[in-house]
Protein backbone atom coordinates (compact mmCIF):
# COMPACT_ATOMS: atom_id res chain seq x y z
CA UNK A 1 0.00 0.00 0.00
CA UNK A 2 2.66 2.36 0.80
CA UNK A 3 5.17 1.20 -2.04
CA UNK A 4 2.08 1.49 -4.44
CA UNK A 5 1.21 5.62 -3.35
CA UNK A 6 5.12 6.13 -3.39
CA UNK A 7 4.83 5.40 -7.15
CA UNK A 8 2.06 7.75 -7.73
CA UNK A 9 3.00 10.81 -6.02
CA UNK A 10 6.60 10.12 -7.90
CA UNK A 11 4.67 9.47 -11.50
CA UNK A 12 1.99 12.81 -10.25
CA UNK A 13 5.32 14.72 -9.62
CA UNK A 14 6.65 14.00 -12.85
CA UNK A 15 4.02 14.69 -15.01
CA UNK A 16 3.52 18.33 -13.17
CA UNK A 17 7.55 18.70 -13.92
CA UNK A 18 7.43 17.75 -17.78
CA UNK A 19 4.02 19.63 -18.20
CA UNK A 20 5.45 22.71 -17.03
CA UNK A 21 8.80 22.03 -19.02
CA UNK A 22 6.29 21.72 -22.54
CA UNK A 23 4.61 24.67 -21.46
CA UNK A 24 8.10 27.03 -21.58
CA UNK A 25 8.26 29.67 -24.19
CA UNK A 26 11.42 28.70 -26.41
CA UNK A 27 13.25 32.21 -27.18
CA UNK A 28 14.66 31.06 -30.51
CA UNK A 29 14.19 31.02 -34.42
CA UNK A 30 15.69 28.44 -36.91
CA UNK A 31 14.59 27.72 -40.21
CA UNK A 32 16.96 26.00 -42.92
CA UNK A 33 16.23 25.82 -46.81
CA UNK A 34 16.84 22.55 -48.43
CA UNK A 35 19.02 22.75 -51.91
CA UNK A 36 17.56 20.48 -55.05
CA UNK A 37 20.02 18.05 -55.72
CA UNK A 38 22.51 18.64 -53.48
CA UNK A 39 23.23 22.14 -55.70
CA UNK A 40 22.96 25.51 -54.20
CA UNK A 41 22.85 28.00 -57.05
CA UNK A 42 23.67 32.05 -56.42
CA UNK A 43 20.27 33.22 -57.72
CA UNK A 44 18.42 30.89 -55.25
CA UNK A 45 19.27 31.87 -52.37
CA UNK A 46 18.05 30.37 -48.48
CA UNK A 47 15.14 33.29 -47.18
CA UNK A 48 13.17 33.90 -44.31
CA UNK A 49 11.83 35.85 -41.73
CA UNK A 50 12.34 36.29 -37.74
CA UNK A 51 10.38 38.36 -35.31
CA UNK A 52 11.92 40.38 -32.49
CA UNK A 53 10.06 41.66 -29.52
CA UNK A 54 12.49 41.69 -27.22
CA UNK A 55 14.87 45.07 -27.96
CA UNK A 56 16.50 44.74 -24.38
CA UNK A 57 17.47 41.45 -24.81
CA UNK A 58 20.82 39.68 -26.61
CA UNK A 59 20.71 37.92 -28.85
CA UNK A 60 23.17 34.77 -30.88
CA UNK A 61 22.84 34.23 -34.73
CA UNK A 62 24.34 31.32 -36.00
CA UNK A 63 24.39 30.39 -40.07
CA UNK A 64 23.72 26.40 -40.19
CA UNK A 65 24.95 24.81 -43.29
CA UNK A 66 24.71 21.12 -44.54
CA UNK A 67 26.54 19.55 -46.63
CA UNK A 68 28.34 16.06 -47.58
CA UNK A 69 31.85 14.64 -47.74
CA UNK A 70 31.38 15.48 -51.76
CA UNK A 71 31.84 19.18 -51.12
CA UNK A 72 35.19 19.85 -52.86
CA UNK A 73 36.29 23.35 -50.68
CA UNK A 74 37.40 24.08 -47.01
CA UNK A 75 35.56 26.80 -46.54
CA UNK A 76 32.40 28.92 -48.20
CA UNK A 77 32.01 32.37 -48.79
CA UNK A 78 28.23 33.33 -48.39
CA UNK A 79 26.12 36.72 -48.20
CA UNK A 80 23.66 37.63 -45.47
CA UNK A 81 21.01 40.47 -46.34
CA UNK A 82 19.22 41.26 -43.71
CA UNK A 83 16.11 44.04 -43.92
CA UNK A 84 15.15 45.37 -40.95
CA UNK A 85 11.48 46.93 -39.91
CA UNK A 86 12.18 50.32 -40.86
CA UNK A 87 13.75 49.23 -44.22
CA UNK A 88 17.18 49.46 -43.98
CA UNK A 89 19.14 46.39 -45.38
CA UNK A 90 22.34 45.43 -44.08
CA UNK A 91 24.79 42.92 -46.34
CA UNK A 92 27.53 40.91 -44.50
CA UNK A 93 29.84 38.88 -46.77
CA UNK A 94 31.74 36.21 -44.32
CA UNK A 95 34.25 33.93 -45.15
CA UNK A 96 33.13 30.81 -43.27
CA UNK A 97 35.50 28.41 -42.48
CA UNK A 98 34.25 24.37 -42.70
CA UNK A 99 37.27 22.44 -41.85
CA UNK A 100 40.73 21.67 -43.41
CA UNK A 101 42.83 18.45 -45.37
CA UNK A 102 44.60 17.90 -42.43
CA UNK A 103 42.06 17.96 -39.26
CA UNK A 104 38.68 17.34 -41.64
CA UNK A 105 35.43 19.07 -41.64
CA UNK A 106 34.11 20.75 -38.37
CA UNK A 107 30.53 20.44 -37.12
CA UNK A 108 28.95 16.99 -36.48
CA UNK A 109 28.81 14.11 -38.65
CA UNK A 110 26.33 10.89 -39.68
CA UNK A 111 28.13 9.19 -42.76
CA UNK A 112 29.14 11.53 -45.44
CA UNK A 113 27.06 13.99 -44.22
CA UNK A 114 27.80 17.02 -41.95
CA UNK A 115 26.69 20.03 -40.36
CA UNK A 116 28.20 23.36 -39.48
CA UNK A 117 26.50 26.30 -36.81
CA UNK A 118 28.89 28.80 -37.43
CA UNK A 119 28.02 31.90 -34.80
CA UNK A 120 28.55 34.95 -36.98
CA UNK A 121 29.62 37.84 -34.02
CA UNK A 122 32.26 36.75 -31.09
CA UNK A 123 29.89 38.66 -28.62
CA UNK A 124 25.47 38.19 -28.46
CA UNK A 125 23.81 41.53 -30.47
CA UNK A 126 21.04 43.39 -29.69
CA UNK A 127 18.36 43.79 -32.28
CA UNK A 128 17.70 48.01 -32.65
CA UNK A 129 13.80 47.34 -33.47
CA UNK A 130 11.13 45.20 -32.99
CA UNK A 131 9.05 43.59 -35.18
CA UNK A 132 9.71 41.75 -38.31
CA UNK A 133 13.26 40.66 -39.95
CA UNK A 134 13.71 39.56 -43.50
CA UNK A 135 17.06 37.17 -44.68
CA UNK A 136 18.68 35.67 -47.70
CA UNK A 137 21.26 33.75 -47.10
CA UNK A 138 23.49 33.32 -50.93
CA UNK A 139 26.91 31.57 -51.81
CA UNK A 140 29.09 33.52 -53.46
CA UNK A 141 31.67 31.42 -54.67
CA UNK A 142 32.84 31.03 -58.04
CA UNK A 143 31.40 27.56 -58.49
CA UNK A 144 27.57 27.86 -59.65
CA UNK A 145 26.05 26.11 -59.02
CA UNK A 146 27.62 25.05 -56.15
CA UNK A 147 27.80 20.75 -55.49
CA UNK A 148 27.67 18.53 -52.19
CA UNK A 149 25.53 21.83 -50.32
CA UNK A 150 22.47 20.07 -48.65
CA UNK A 151 20.64 23.06 -46.80
CA UNK A 152 21.18 26.57 -45.63
CA UNK A 153 19.71 28.61 -42.89
CA UNK A 154 19.79 30.76 -40.11
CA UNK A 155 19.23 30.56 -36.02
CA UNK A 156 18.85 33.44 -33.80
CA UNK A 157 18.18 32.49 -30.02
CA UNK A 158 18.45 34.64 -26.84
CA UNK A 159 21.54 35.05 -25.17
CA UNK A 160 21.92 33.11 -22.12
Amino acid sequence: MIRSFSIAVIFAAASVFFLLLSCRHIDYFEKNTPMAGLRWKHAEPATGRFSIQDTNALYNVYLILRHTDSYHFNNIWVELTIRRPADTVRTFSLDLPLGSDAEGWEGTGMNDIWEVRKKLTSIPIRFKGSGQYDYSIAHIMREDPLGGIMSAGLRVEKAP
